[in-house]
């Protein structure tokens, strides 16, 4: 039973009016100890939310947006129901941070799990961002009113103190996120062991230094819960890797080849069946035989990035030799810059045509470059091509390495290949922004071309595909656009996310391939290279983008993202 006696009123000399194990200036000293603690994990739980959220949903933007707004409305709610609570300070702050130590260190393991296995997290975030703001907005009345029992002071100073304390626990919270919980425990793992420190430092605060307050039932009621949460998030902690495989193959099937976690991102490797999927439409059909392992016959190697399908065997020589040949059939092709090419699969492309002297790919990820090279699978099916003599590698953003390299006196290049992630990933936005395109075009040599793959053009209003061709017209380029059909599926570099119950990679607005081919002073000429791809198809390619042309669209910029 809580002791639901109420304090009598501070007395004004300072002493205290609770029995305290050590002196006043101490224990004051051990409370906001404890408010430094407790910010530090509430900022890691908001934080784990929007990192979880950003993975799973996609659009960091969005997902920031909804966790911030419903958790600081849910603090406001806390507070005020904290009010009520101030008769029984102690005891309601313990029981509140076992509690939120419960559902702030199990929260993400509880959104991947309604990810992976109901295909939705949306509303489990929206539920866990209200549950963990209400806990936390009542944490700092009860706080107020522990401290003023221990010594009276102004609520002026008491109020800066507390507060002081908060601000800085919740800067050592938002640093230790990124540069210690992730990197050394993972997202699932370090959100327990925060859980596991925040229901310690409430049961230090209320059973060691408050426990004069408490009845025996009280004291042993909130022993028990705080040893069962430990317990609980201990386990979990234990579990969390059988767990992950678990939803790992929920998410992407029994197939999992390769699973990693990078500084980056999650590299997932699959191989199986191939995916079910629409005939080739009756566009552009770009099949190629002489690519190991592409096409839709045999085990299907997919790569998946952070969830979204990069590449299919099944599919991708026909996405690449689209986006590779035409940019270097056009013209002089000696140096070739490929952005996000990790995988190897366009420099194998880029490697057919005689007469490439260097190739540099750039990719943010050196996990992906080192998964391309080493593992059997996947580098026979790039042929091997990040290991040619020519080719050199850069693990580096592609914005900030172009912005780097204006003004080195480099040599400039003759083709530029961007297969970088789909521009409705809130993170990939500024690689479709005009000024992003201003600086390739300052890498481009007179004549130089680049191709430039976007959304599709035929699915849903394929308004961010006419985005990016205004984007480009705007950064001073002539972008020819086209769409190349038949793809077996989901495609590679676009926002499809694995799904249980569908070919992961599926989506509904996956109809086509967009790409645009484009020089900054005539307008090129799509022209076939090696493999299967001929001019009549490029020039059908050519003519079903035209046909979905809409009004003018407004380019984005590094300011105004424009990309839905």
């Amino acid at each position: 039973m809580i002791d639901q006696s109420v304090p009598g009123p501070v007395a004004r000399t300072g002493g205290p009016s609770v029995e305290l194990p050590v002196r006043p200036g101490l224990g004051r000293s051990v409370v906001l100890v404890c408010v430094f603690v407790c910010a530090a994990c509430g900022l890691v739980y908001e934080l784990e939310l929007v990192a979880l959220a950003t993975y799973l949903i996609g659009d960091s933007v969005t997902q920031a947006s909804i966790v911030l707004s419903v958790m600081v409305f849910a603090m406001g709610v806390g507070s005020l129901l904290a009010k009520r609570l101030r008769c029984r300070a102690a005891a309601a702050f313990g029981f509140i941070e076992a509690l939120l130590a419960l559902v702030g260190g199990g929260s993400a393991m509880a959104l991947y799990a309604c990810f992976a296995w109901f295909g939705e997290s949306q509303a489990a975030l929206v539920g866990f961002s209200l549950a963990i703001g209400v806990l936390i907005g009542a944490e700092m009345p009860l706080l107020m009113t522990l401290i003023q029992r221990i010594r009276a002071q102004d609520p002026g100073v008491a109020v800066a103190d507390l507060f002081a304390a908060d601000y800085v626990g919740a800067l050592v919270g938002g640093l230790a996120f990124p540069f210690l919980l992730l990197p050394f425990f993972g997202q699932l793992t370090g959100a327990l062991l925060v859980g596991v420190v925040n229901v310690v430092a409430g049961g230090v605060v209320v059973l060691w230094l408050f426990r004069s307050d408490l009845t025996p039932a009280t004291r042993a009621a909130l022993l028990a819960v705080n040893i069962s949460v430990v317990a609980l998030l201990a386990t979990a902690a234990a579990f969390a890797g059988s767990f992950e495989e678990a939803a790992r193959r929920a998410v992407y099937g029994a197939d999992v080849r390769v699973a990693v976690h990078t500084d980056v991102q999650e590299i997932v490797l699959t191989e199986g069946a191939p995916a079910p999927g629409p005939e080739p439409g009756p566009h552009p059909d770009l099949r190629s035989g002489s690519v190991p392992g592409s096409g839709p016959d045999g085990p299907a190697l997919r790569l998946f990035l952070d969830g979204r399908l990069r590449a299919s065997s099944t599919d991708e020589a026909r996405f690449h030799q689209a986006l590779v040949h035409p940019a270097m059939a056009a013209g002089q092709h000696a140096r070739v810059l490929v952005l996000g090419g990790g995988d190897g699969l366009a420099v194998r492309e880029v490697l057919r045509h005689p007469g490439v002297r260097t190739v540099t790919v750039v990719d943010l990820d050196p996990g992906v470059l080192d998964l391309a090279r080493s593992d059997p699978q996947l580098s026979a099916l790039n042929a091997h091509s990040l290991d040619d003599p020519r080719v050199e590698v850069a693990a580096a953003d592609a914005f900030r390495w172009l912005r780097d390299r204006s003004g080195s006196g480099d040599p400039p290049y003759d083709v530029v290949i961007s297969t970088l992630a789909d521009p409705r990933i809130a993170e990939s936005t500024k690689f479709y922004s005009q000024e992003f395109y201003g600086l390739v075009a300052r890498a481009l040599a007179d004549g130089g071309r680049l191709a430039v793959h976007a959304p599709s053009v035929t699915g849903g209003d394929g308004g961010a595909f006419w985005t990016v061709e205004a984007t480009l017209r705007a950064a001073g380029f002539r972008p020819l656009p086209y769409a190349v059909d038949g793809r077996l599926s989901g495609g590679p570099a676009g926002p499809d996310r694995a799904r249980q119950g569908s070919p992961p990679g599926r989506a509904a607005d996956a109809a086509d391939w967009g790409m645009l081919l484009a020089a900054r002073h005539t307008a090129p000429e799509l022209r076939p290279g090696p493999g299967d791809v001929d001019r009549p198809a490029l020039e059908r390619a050519a003519r079903t983008a035209q046909a979905h042309r809409p009004d003018p669209a407004e380019p984005s910029t590094l300011l105004h993202p424009r990309y839905e």
